[in-house]
This record gives structure tokens, sequence and C-alpha cells, in this order.
């Protein structure tokens, strides 16, 4: 099925168990209405027996291999063994069915046949061949039903009493069957040259099985009379031998090895595709059938593998019930498939698919040694960023905890001594305190350009307040965070955003009201900063705005600009605050 239509688990679990519950009923109906006919009953059960072993390896196969064809077929098989059966029912109606179908299940095993592993016919020959068998089984089964009346109920199709034609129908048939099944074990054994002796170890049992049991439906009884078998035993063993084919199908085709090249093939045209691909590890894992398959990639300088995001992804240990097979270009290692070693017990299969996808996992690596690196380089810039802040606010605790208490305590001592000196000193004395607590303000200001003492002490909603309050222009602030709950770094930087957008709007956009918004939501804090002057600011241009639009990608966030002319300016920045 097409890369993008492949059922999910769950709707794929659904089909299944709606399609079993499907025939377990017809079965039960088509088993209710057999034994009630005379004849052999236990044949005719044992056809029901047969059907639904098709089935239950059909939804095996369906279930573990969602993208082959293989498990519709068997599934298919088993409707036409019930179909068949339903000429064993005293029913009008149904025996006709059954007579019309009577062969049906020999055209289903030579497609079967034909068209493993994949579940497809590809080969226009083989294409041939199936068409043959539905031709025989279909259109020259009618002259057995047409040309030979039959007792009731199978009387219903006849329209003519001509044994003769019914002779040489029956003789065409037989022909065209027994051409059709040399057909098919020529083409069979030319697959089998063009394997590889792994492929063909796998490959061998099942085609001859297949072949004796394609032969033993339409020949059983030819072959019952040279070997001397009483038609008892020739039932018995008939039924035996068709229910194993599905059970030998479905096991060749969850082996592994070439078993596995229906979905090599997909991998194939899913890499020649174009637009509207899945992703390279959603590709491998519909692949395998193993939903939880993960690529990653090999990256030669830091010596590990990454994920498609860049993080380190380490290969499953021994123990955890997964494994890992390696992938190569050209001797060269790109990256490794990790996969559920419960489920593909063969790594064979995992080891093609790696084979086909090495040239965009090589790609895709590059990729993901870029995003690597690009997040090396950010969490390194955010490490200078704290480390800059981290220094900021220790000169800054320094300076007000040091020596602005020095001068404080100077200044207290110069004012004693202008109390307590005569008129001469006095002057001086109070001229000196006035110098000192300049000296102070002066250091506060440094201070607080440093690192303000309201956001080290109080964090960043009580410094926003603080700093709002001192703009002389009406400003309507909008708070909603928490403090102590953000990363240092991500709280200074978002008190230097507005700071610096209030005094760009203070200085140059002729402004008569500002707006100040920092909301903290989903992972990420907010911070606008917007006032209703001139406009036409074209981007963060100036000295101030551009180091903090560093400072911004420094910490992983974006800072944009909106200013048209005329319509004020407002200037937002998103920065994650995740841990």
């Amino acid at each position: 099925m097409p890369w993008g239509r492949t059922p999910s688990i769950r709707s794929l679990a659904g089909a299944l168990v709606a399609l079993v519950a499907v025939f377990v009923v017809l079965g039960l109906v088509t088993t209710a209405l057999v034994v009630t006919t005379p004849g052999p009953t236990w044949a005719y059960v044992g056809l029901v027996v047969v059907a639904w072993v098709h089935v239950a390896a059909g939804v095996v196969a369906w279930w573990q291999r969602p993208s082959n064809a293989t498990g519709g077929l068997l599934v298919a098989g088993g409707g036409a063994w019930l179909l068949a059966d339903l000429g064993n029912t005293g029913v009008p109606a149904l025996a006709a069915v059954g007579s019309v179908t009577a062969t049906t299940p020999v055209a289903v095993l030579v497609q079967l046949l034909l068209a493993f592993p994949s579940g497809r016919v590809r080969d226009p020959a083989a294409r041939v061949v199936v068409g043959a068998a539905w031709v025989t089984v279909l259109v020259l089964q009618a002259p057995e039903y047409l040309f030979t009346p039959q007792p009731p109920p199978h009387q219903l199709l006849a329209i003519a009493d001509r044994p003769d034609l019914a002779a040489v129908g029956g003789t065409v048939q037989r022909v065209v069957g027994a051409l059709v099944v040399v057909a098919t074990v020529v083409l069979v054994v030319r697959r089998l040259r063009a394997t590889d002796r792994e492929r063909r170890r796998v490959l061998l049992p099942l085609a001859a099985y297949g072949v004796v049991a394609a032969v033993m439906v339409p020949l059983g009884a030819a072959v019952a009379d040279l070997v001397g078998l009483d038609p008892v035993t020739l039932g018995v063993v008939q039924i035996v031998a068709l229910a194993g084919v599905p059970v030998a199908f479905v096991t060749g085709l969850l082996r592994g090895g070439f078993a596995r090249t229906g979905e090599v093939e997909e991998l194939a045209a899913w890499l020649g595709g174009a637009d509207g691909r899945p992703g390279l590890a959603r590709a491998c894992a519909r692949a395998l059938g193993d939903p939880t398959a993960q690529v990653v990639f090999w990256l030669p300088g830091p010596g590990h593998y990454v994920d498609a995001a860049g993080a380190p992804a380490p290969l499953p240990g021994a123990g955890s019930g997964r494994a890992a097979v390696e992938v190569e270009l050209r001797g060269r290692r790109v990256g490794a498939i990790a996969y559920d070693a419960t489920l593909l017990a063969d790594p064979e299969p995992v080891a093609a698919a790696g084979r086909v996808l090495a040239l965009a996992i090589d790609r895709e690596r590059l990729l993901a040694e870029l995003r690597a690196s690009d997040a090396a380089l950010r969490r390194s810039r955010q490490r200078l960023v704290e480390a800059a802040d981290g220094e900021r606010r220790r000169i800054a605790r320094d300076l007000h905890d040091g020596l602005q208490v020095r001068l404080v305590l100077l200044a207290l001592d110069a004012q004693r001594l202008a109390d307590d000196a005569g008129p001469a000193l006095r002057e001086r004395a109070v001229a000196l305190r006035t110098g000192i607590d300049d000296a102070a303000t002066e250091l506060r200001g440094h201070v607080h350009a440093v690192m303000p003492a309201a956001l080290v002490e109080r964090g960043l909603a009580a410094a926003t307040e603080d700093l709002v309050d001192r703009v002389p222009l009406p400003t309507r602030l909008e708070l909603a965070l928490e403090d102590g709950t953000l990363p240092p770094a991500v709280e200074s930087t978002a008190y230097f955003v507005v700071a610096e957008g209030l005094t760009n709007a203070l200085r140059h956009a002729h402004a008569r009201a500002l707006a100040v918004r920092v909301v903290a939501a989903d992972g990420s804090v907010r911070v606008e900063v917007s006032d209703d002057g001139e406009g036409g600011v074209g981007g963060p241009a100036g000295g101030g705005m551009r180091g903090l639009a560093d400072r911004v990608g420094a910490v992983g966030g974006s800072l944009s600009v909106d200013s048209p002319v005329g319509g004020g300016t407002t200037v937002t920045v998103e920065l994650p605050c995740g841990s």
C-alpha cells in the first residue's frame, strides 16, 4: 500500500478484528450447513478448517507486515476455500456459488507462489500465468456446471444436457491447468536460480511445498490411483497439505532475508519520491513493521550518535530487548538503525533497509551534525551569558555591599567631624560629606547599570515594576509571571529588553504613552514594549538593540520590531525558559 495510506496500528487492529469476526461467522454458518448435507461431513468441515487457517495466517502476516500484500492474498485464499465449500451445502443458491468457485483456491495458490515475497506480481510473464490461472478456474470451469445436469441442489446453473461439451470443457481445463502449473514451476525455478544461496534456502522448500499442494488439488484423484490411496486417506492428506500452505508462506515471510524485499523496494521508491514523503525514521519503521524503529546518525568528530534533532542518542545496550545495526556508506559509518529485537529476530532485513537508506541517512546525518553544532553553539553562548550575568551580579553585590557601605560610613564620619569641628573645619567637613554623598549616588547608578539590585534581590516582576515607576510618561504595565521560577539568564535578558525598549522610546519615539507586557506561559516568556510615537524604526539597528538581539539569540530567543510609520513601535521578544 502507498506510504501515505498505510494504516495506523489502531485502525489496522480494528480492521483485522472485524475481518476475523466476519470469517468466523461465515465459517460457522458454512459448517452448520455442510454437517446437515449427506456425504463425507468430516471432509466438508475440514475445508472450513483450511479456510480458517488461511485467514489466521493472513492476519498474522498482515499484522506483522502491513505493507506486504501476502497477508491479503492469504485471507483471500481463506475466502476462496469457504466459497468452494458452499458447493457441499444443501442450499441451491449457495451450491451454485460453490460450483462456480470450486477450483479458485488453485489460482490463489499460483498467485501466492509467483507473488512471494512482496505479495505483488511484478514480472510480466508471471502476470500472464496468474491471469491464465484465473481464467482456468473461472471461465474454463463453466462447462462443468453448465452442461452436466446435477441432482438437487446443484441443478440451478445447468442449461443443457450435453455431456460431450462438458467432457471437452473438462479436458481443456485440465490441459490449460497443467500448462499453468508447469509455467508456474518454470518461473519459480528461474527465480530460484537468480537468487543467492541465503535466499534460496528460504524459497526452495516453500516453492516445492506450494507446487506439490497446487498439483494435489486438481490431480489428487489421479495421484491416489497411481499410489493406491483410498478416497478417505486421500482426503485427509489433501486437507492436511492444504492447511499447511498458509503456515509455510507466513513462516517464509517472517523469517527475514529476502522476505523483506517488498519493503526494501518501497524504501527505494520512497527515496525516489518527491514531495509528500514521510520522515526517514517513519519510512524505515513502516518498512520494517516496527513502529519503535529509530534512525540515529554518527558524528565522527565527537564520536557518538545523535538523533535528528542533534541530541545524543546512544545505541541500545544488552538486555534492553532492543538491538541496532550500523549503516555504512562506502566503508564509512554514517548511522545506525535501532529496532525491537523481540519483533525482528533476524537483523538481515534491518541491514538491507540500511543499505538502501545509506545515502539518505548520510544526508540527514549532515543536517543532524549541523543541528548538533548549532545546539552546542547556543549552549556555549548561553553559558557565556550566564557567566557574564553571574559576574555582573557578583560585581554589583560587591559594590553594593562593600564600597557603597564604606562610602556611607565615611559620610557618617564626615558628618560627625563637621558636628564636632570648629567653624574653620566645619565648612570643609560638610563639603567632604557632600562629595562622599555624590560619590555614593554615582556608585548606586553604576551598580544599577551593572545589575539592578531589585532584580538581584526580588526578581523580574519587582524589578520591572520599579523600572516602570521611574518612567516620566504614562506607562501601562501587565505582568503575568511568578518570580523565582525563571532561569537567571532569562530574567536578566527580559529586564534589559524592557529597559532598552523604554530608553529608546523616551529618547527617540516622541511618544505620549508607553506599555510594557511581560507574560510567562507554555515554557516561554514573552516581553513586549510598545509606544504610540512616530514609528518608522527599521529594526534593531541601534547599538543597544543590536546588543540585545545578540543576547536574546544567545539564550535561544527571538526578537522582532514592528514599527510602521506613524503607528508607534512594538519590540517583541520570546525567551524559552524551560530547563
